[in-house]
């Protein structure tokens, strides 16, 4: 047996060895049987070229997988949506089914769906493998849509490639509300008015949730109904293709909240008893569907469900030229109980009979086909738990995830703001749960993202400044609390960031610290688009505290970048002096100043560094941050010996209480 590189590298694994290689020989196995022995998932993941509805140069083709089905008819205007033998499909053998049609039968934005027909029963189903899926908004019914443009769109820039010191800085985008006003925004919109936004912010990757068709907008896109169709709520395929093609040209990579842990429970316009039967693509009985999410659960031990979602990576990579996919709910597909009431204390956790082994293959294998398509695309796992390897190299015997999510940091925040006084805040607790993290693993942290943004739960800023938001966010209207809120706000940004182990991200508004909570529009709040919308205007009011977190976080972002802060690894502690509430660390030749203390300015305070002359890089007292300017940024620090023939320099620095300074060294 040949133990892999990262269990050779973490005596804490060893005894489990033989656990994961047993997962890699499954995973290796299943690709070598699903390939017939060439290894090629890029030739494999083929499903969307061959499911689904496609003209050739005589005919419409279509065909479809429902083995248990008895009979299926194609609907539409052509055949008054009544089934008719003419338009009958034709079994084809291994629960395949196809129709052959002339061009003259469908045009360009017809509508269609499939009739089924199975044991016991009949009804509608919308095409598993559909391109395009709209929905009526009279009777709200979904129907497929020919897409079928007389000029097929032409790109006009390339894939953005992955540079040697790239570091993924994530803006997390929801289209729909993106916009002010009260309606679900589109891609074009989003294209014209928040993409350039964007860009000015910094942010080199875009993180756009519900991509996939989903038929309740409520879902935030995590109840998907088509795999293959691009949601319609906000426009064409070619709006997206567009979207993404522009910002490309900026230099900005696009990634794709993918939803492959589960499936919406709908049937005519879901996939969930597709066919007729319950374990079509999902589990059958109580193992089939989800108690946390009410929605169904895959069956990741069938080669159609492998061939269907693997497809499903490539399509997305192929058609619209994403670069790559954020996994969600990760968690959820290792484990038989989903992670639901696990505290996950202790490795021997990862490895019982409590993981999903289909599932650990198929994450395996989506992710070596991801970078087979496309070797700069990135994938990152949104997981909770902590499995070991999840993020790590293939080739050290790792799942190839690029990145994982580092959740426990935003937890962290909100238990610290929740239950602890700031004046109470431990900066050496707090060092270490920002810095702890798997040498072997790529991370991205972040404070805070959707999740802590959706009506139940209260983001960052509201935490800091609760009901004074809504009275005190003019420049001329001072306030104790909303002072301190901006103060570490900032803070805690730029020591998140700071301490990031690969990567960051951050929740569209968040930056400038949108006020309010996320809920979409339904019954409980009587549609009400309110709260499912962007104040991009209080970010712009030159009379509104927002622009100056605004500016802080645009300024943050610029020199992560122009020094390559997430590319370096050397992240040292200089000061945890605990009872001062004063964390001092260097990374990247930068030395980080932190004074969470309230109450407490400190003069003349003593901090070791390298012999050299040091300059204020970033200063989030400054006044165009909303601080107080109590800081000389023109003054240069020169390093002196600590002591009488000392080797050891130091500084002395005044560190208001509430800031943080940014120092790069000149010499």
């Amino acid at each position: 047996m040949i133990i892999p590189a990262f269990v050779q590298k973490d005596q804490y694994l060893m005894p489990y060895a033989n656990d994961i290689v047993r997962r890699l020989r499954k995973a290796h196995d299943k690709e070598m049987q699903l390939t017939g022995g060439k290894g090629n998932l890029k030739d494999f993941a083929n499903g969307h070229h061959f499911y689904g509805l496609h003209k050739t140069e005589t005919s419409w083709v279509h065909r479809e997988w429902a083995p248990s089905a008895t009979q299926l008819y194609l609907l539409g205007d052509f055949c008054n949506w009544i089934p008719a033998d003419e338009f009958a499909f034709k079994n084809i053998g291994g629960g395949n089914w196809s129709i052959e049609l002339p061009h003259s039968v469908l045009k360009h934005l017809d509508l269609y769906k499939i009739y089924m027909k199975w044991h016991e029963g009949e009804g509608e189903r919308i095409p598993a493998w559909a391109w395009r899926v709209v929905q009526d908004p009279n009777t709200f019914l979904f129907s497929a849509q020919v897409y079928d443009p007389i000029e097929s769109y032409v790109w006009k820039n390339p894939n953005s490639k992955t540079e040697e010191n790239f570091a993924p800085l994530i803006y997390e985008a929801h289209v729909g509300m993106a916009s002010e006003e009260y309606k679900v925004a589109s891609w074009n919109e989003f294209r014209e008015n928040i993409l350039p936004y964007i860009h000015k912010a910094g942010y080199n990757v875009i993180q756009m949730m519900a991509v996939q068709e989903h038929p309740f907008y409520g879902s935030f896109g995590y109840h998907v109904s088509s795999f293959f169709a691009a949601s319609s709520k906000y426009g064409t395929p070619d709006d997206l293709k567009a979207l993404i093609d522009e910002a490309h040209g900026l230099g900005i990579k696009v990634i794709m909240d993918i939803v492959h842990s589960h499936a919406v429970k709908n049937e005519v316009e879901g996939i969930s008893r597709y066919d007729g039967t319950y374990y079509q693509f999902f589990h059958d009985g109580p193992r089939g569907n989800h108690p946390a999410w009410d929605s169904r659960c895959f069956d990741y031990s069938k080669d159609e469900v492998l061939h269907f979602l693997l497809s499903n990576c490539k399509y997305w990579l192929e058609e619209y030229r994403f670069d790559g996919f954020r996994f969600d709910g990760v968690t959820s597909m290792l484990y038989h109980d989903h992670g639901l009431g696990t505290a996950f204390m202790g490795y021997d956790q990862y490895f019982n009979f409590n993981q999903d082994e289909d599932a650990i293959a198929y994450l395996i294998l989506a992710n070596k086909l991801i970078h087979e398509v496309n070797p700069d695309a990135m994938s990152i796992a949104e997981e909770m738990s902590g499995m070991p390897g999840l993020a790590t190299p293939q080739s050290m015997g790792g799942f190839g995830f690029d990145y994982r999510l580092a959740m426990g940091i935003p937890d962290f925040w909100i238990k610290t703001i929740k239950e602890k006084k700031v004046e109470f805040w431990h900066v050496g607790d707090m060092f270490y749960n920002l810095s702890n993290k798997r040498a072997d693993e790529k991370t991205v942290h972040y404070a805070e993202s959707h999740d802590q943004a959706l009506v139940g739960d209260k983001t960052i800023i509201f935490w800091l400044m609760d009901k004074e938001m809504y009275y005190d966010m003019s420049i001329n209207r001072p306030n104790i609390i909303v002072d301190s809120g901006i103060a570490l706000h900032k803070m805690i940004k730029l020591i998140t960031i700071a301490t990031a182990g690969n990567g960051y991200l951050n929740f569209m508004g968040n930056e400038f610290g949108h006020p309010e909570w996320i809920d979409f529009p339904g019954q409980h709040n009587n549609w009400s688009y309110h709260y499912a919308r962007r104040q991009w205007s209080l970010r712009s009011n030159p009379d509104l505290k927002y622009k100056y977190l605004a500016a802080f976080d645009e300024d943050m972002i610029y020199y992560m970048k122009e020094y390559d802060v997430l590319k370096h690894q050397d992240l040292f502690a200089h000061v945890q002096n605990i009872d001062d509430q004063v964390l001092v660390f260097s990374r990247a030749g930068l030395l980080f100043i932190f004074n969470f203390s309230p109450f407490r300015s400190y003069t003349d305070y003593l901090i070791n560094v390298p012999k050299g002359r040091y300059r204020i890089l970033l200063n989030s007292d400054k006044s165009e941050y909303g601080g107080f300017d109590r800081v000389d940024n023109e003054y240069k620090f020169v390093s002196s010996p600590i002591g009488k023939g000392s080797k050891e320099h130091g500084i002395m620095l005044y560190i208001p209480a509430q800031t943080a300074i940014v120092l790069k060294i000149e010499d």
